[in-house]
């Protein structure tokens, strides 16, 4: 039987009506689920509302005056303009009641407001209208309400008002303190989607602030991160609100993949799916295309699985005679013409399914790819911030050692680069230091002794014998090591109870001499060490201080054929979009001060790379691109290509790098204790294309390291697939920013950053910048409409390499900052020494 955290992500599905004739009360909820449906949607008000609202403005607009200048210049913002006030709610404004099922209902807010218009009555109106909603739907106890996304255009103006938007809804998150509100967003922006209904205030908006249509430019064009814009500037005017979350609405046809990934990345809690992103199978049930299937999926193993709402799919089955004056238990199942009419008459076929979409959603639940070893690791970590560990200052705990010991990839690697070091050692006929002809073998920082596990295992596989030594700092580790030496090593493990820094290497008996007699003290000697073996390394490679650990022990190795694994290890950046590891900071950073620049492990999951490799070509499909838009396809009905089902490559570079044994280690100094780390000081500044606009919110950090010639681990995105699949004891370093920054299309983002140190700690400085880049006319590299042309020239490269300059010949480009991040500093927190 499968374990809990094996089991196949579970769906919450809902069922929503635009129109909804029944009102929602706790028969109609149990009913919904009866029917397999988990939660239902209920309007907040009636249409006697709406009713009520426009017979009031047409009143007021009536008995206003014509809008006209003042002698400032400005449009009804003098003292006698007359306010529009929303009486109170009626009873035949709301069906809503305070019951016991308010907890399985989300609440919708009316769709025919216009909080975004440009003219401030309507804005305003609507604004009124939210809060009237909002409120009271915090009064009978609904936790959970979903507001209609800005209306972007209105004629020739494309998001004027945005900002009356955003500022409505900072004003309703604070009306309830357990009330989660959901911004309802259409993937893209596209003004065709924008429908206006009879009933809308969009209409009443007046021309003095519609602008000249005529004069305002083309018209406007699908923008695919349109709407993702929009949202930043609603969740950054109130403030990364934990209780704001995205609702998303998927179309028929998806956008590219930067913009899905882009949407992985926000707090998305919704997903909405309308009939008309469904298609028909061969038997004409409803199915989803592989690519839907995809990004549900996607969605689905977040740390916090979106809900999924199924819009005008058919009532409840039951639900008209709920109406009628039954009850739930007793209802009759419809007939199939009842329950889905289109369906059976646009396929020819019948069902005798009520629900036949909701059915497919639970298919499609049951039909989940199993969780990957990683993920089932993971369970409970994604996006979880975790302070670096400082093993030099704090002997761990049993348990952190057996998370590491838990990883099926990290010792296999180690024990195959132990053995070829080994293998090499006898083939090359290396002298060894014991004088016996076994190689000394070393394992400094020891812990519970799965590395000493492995060399003995190294050693029985390729016949060479060893002479294993121990070295752990932690006193009830090396209790345990002592156990295992008694219990499962036989004995034949050299424990030594040091800090590999205060050691002074393997001793033995001296060779007899004439000064030896019978009456002397036994006389001891320290010999070279022939194989180093570690497992030092952190997220970044060198962040938890393997540079300086190995450096205090390396005097102790072999000087002619000593071997050190690690051998090298390097650390890589990519510039991350990550709004929750943001909220969550901005929440910590209340009680500690210092969390904004605290670098943090963690298993990044709800994020977007910033800096990608352009997509590949797309091949020829009818007139059709990879590109295409779900804003329609051919005439024939056959959905566009894919929008790539492959991830975005990437963008990550190398840092710096560290290798070992270190030949530059300064001597002592003679008038000072302290032992100088200045050789161990980095700095690189980097520079990340960026086709797409994003906001930056840190830098995720990674390393490679090679173990032996031929044995490497990763954890960079970019090769680990190749070096060390499915490796779990290492999670990314996340390296944050206290304030965001804003990223242009066709941009760059440099990277400046040290690893510095005092000689009693190291800690890290990062500084991050953003460039736009323009020709030397001042002209966008690329159209507006076009936000997927290619990089500016000579960033296309391999995603492993540093940025270069554009090569010889390319056009010039100007480059114009237009952000800068604070100086980051972990000074703070950094590791001890």
């Amino acid at each position: 039987m499968e374990s809990a955290d094996e089991l196949s992500p579970a769906f919450c599905i809902g069922q929503h009506e635009s129109k909804r004739s029944v009102p929602v009360s706790p028969q109609v909820v149990s009913l919904a689920q009866d029917n397999n449906y988990d939660i239902v949607t209920t309007p907040i008000t009636t249409p006697h509302f709406q009713s009520r609202v426009l017979t009031l403005l047409s009143a007021h607009l009536s008995n206003s005056q014509s809008l006209a200048y003042d002698n400032c210049g400005t449009l009804e913002t003098s003292h006698n303009t007359s306010p529009f006030e929303i009486p109170p709610l009626t009873p035949e404004d709301t069906h809503l009641t305070p019951n016991e099922a308010t907890g399985q209902v989300i609440g919708m807010t009316s769709t025919w407001i216009d909080l975004c218009s440009p003219d401030p009555l309507i804005a305003d109106i609507s604004r009124q209208v939210l809060v009237l909603e909002i409120a009271y739907a915090a009064f009978v106890g609904i936790s959970y309400v979903m507001v209609s996304g800005p209306r972007l255009h209105h004629g020739g103006l494309h998001a004027q008002g945005l900002m009356y938007y955003a500022r409505a809804i900072q004003e309703v998150m604070t009306l309830g303190p357990y009330i989660s509100v959901h911004i309802w967003l259409r993937m893209v922006d596209s003004p065709d989607l924008e429908v206006t209904e009879m009933g809308d205030l969009a209409p009443f908006a007046r021309m003095e602030y519609m602008g000249d249509s005529e004069n305002n430019g083309s018209a406007p064009k699908l923008d695919i991160f349109g709407t993702w814009d929009a949202w930043d500037v609603i969740r950054k005017l109130c403030k990364y609100q934990s209780r704001l979350f995205v609702a998303l609405s998927l179309p028929k046809y998806l956008p590219p993949m930067p913009v899905q990934t882009r949407w992985h990345s926000e707090p998305v809690h919704v997903l909405t799916i309308e009939t008309s992103s469904f298609i028909k199978n061969l038997k004409g049930y409803p199915v989803l295309s592989k690519a839907h299937q995809s990004l549900i999926s996607r969605m689905m193993r977040l740390r916090n699985p979106p809900w999924i709402i199924l819009c005008d799919v058919g009532p409840i089955p039951g639900v008209d005679a709920l109406q009628s004056g039954g009850n739930a238990s007793n209802l009759a199942d419809p007939t199939p013409a009842e329950s889905w009419p289109k369906l059976g008459a646009a396929s020819g076929k019948k069902t005798n399914d009520p629900t036949p979409y909701l059915s497919y959603m639970r298919n499609l639940q049951q039909r989940q790819p199993a969780r990957t070893p990683i993920e089932r690791f993971g369970i409970g970590y994604q996006d979880y911030l975790q302070a670096p560990l400082q093993p030099l200052t704090v002997n761990l705990e049993s348990i952190t050692y057996e998370v590491f010991e838990k990883d099926p990839i990290k010792y296999e690697w180690y024990e195959r680069a132990i053995a070829k070091a080994l293998s090499d050692w006898a083939a090359q006929k290396k002298p060894t230091s014991s004088g016996d002809g076994k190689v000394v073998l070393a394992v400094v920082g020891a812990g519970r002794g799965p590395l000493v596990t492995r060399a003995l295992r190294a050693s029985a596989e390729t016949g060479v014998a060893i002479e294993v030594w121990a070295v752990e700092k932690n006193p009830n580790a090396f209790l345990l090591l002592q156990q295992h030496n008694k219990n499962i090593w036989g004995g034949c493990v050299n424990l030594v109870e040091s800090d590999m820094r205060s050691w002074k290497g393997p001793h033995r008996p001296a060779s007899s001499t004439a000064a030896n007699d019978a009456n002397s003290p036994p006389q001891f000697m320290h010999t070279p060490v022939d194989i180093f073996v570690s497992e030092l390394l952190g997220s970044f490679g060198d962040n938890e201080l393997s540079p300086e650990c190995l450096d205090g022990v390396c005097h102790l190795l072999n000087t002619v054929h000593g071997i050190s694994i690690p051998a090298s290890y390097s650390a890589h950046l990519s510039p991350i979009s990550a709004p929750r590891l943001h909220a969550d900071i901005m929440n910590q950073s209340i009680a500690n001060p210092a969390a904004p620049e605290t670098p943090y492990v963690v298993m990044l999951h709800a994020f977007d790379f910033l800096s990608t490799l352009p997509p590949p070509p797309a091949q020829p499909h009818g007139g059709s691109t990879g590109t295409s838009t779900p804003t329609g396809g051919p005439a024939s009905g056959t959905p566009p290509p894919a929008a790539g089902l492959d991830l975005p490559a990437p963008i990550v570079q190398t840092a710096w790098s560290f290798s070992h044994p270190n030949a530059n280690i300064p001597e002592p100094s003679l008038s000072s204790s302290v032992i100088s780390n200045a050789h161990n000081v980095r700095r690189t500044r980097l520079t990340f294309p960026c086709r797409e606009r994003g906001v930056c919110h840190g830098l995720a950090g990674y390393f490679e390291t090679v173990l032996y010639e031929g044995v490497e681990l990763s954890t960079n995105p970019v090769t680990m697939e190749a070096k060390s699949a499915n490796m779990i004891s290492w999670f990314p370093i996340y390296f944050p920013l206290k304030t965001p920054l804003s990223i242009p299309d066709n941009s760059e983002i440099t990277v400046t950053m040290f690893r510095q140190t005092d000689d009693r700690k190291v800690w890290y400085e990062w500084i991050v910048e953003v460039f736009a880049l323009e020709k030397p006319s001042s002209t966008p590299l690329s159209s507006p409409s076009s936000p997927l042309s290619s990089p500016p020239p000579g960033t296309e490269k391999d995603p492993r390499r540093n940025a270069s300059p554009a090569p010889a010949g390319a056009p010039a480009v100007r480059k114009v900052r237009v952000g800068m991040s604070d100086l980051h500093s972990s000074i703070k927190d950094g590791c001890l020494m």
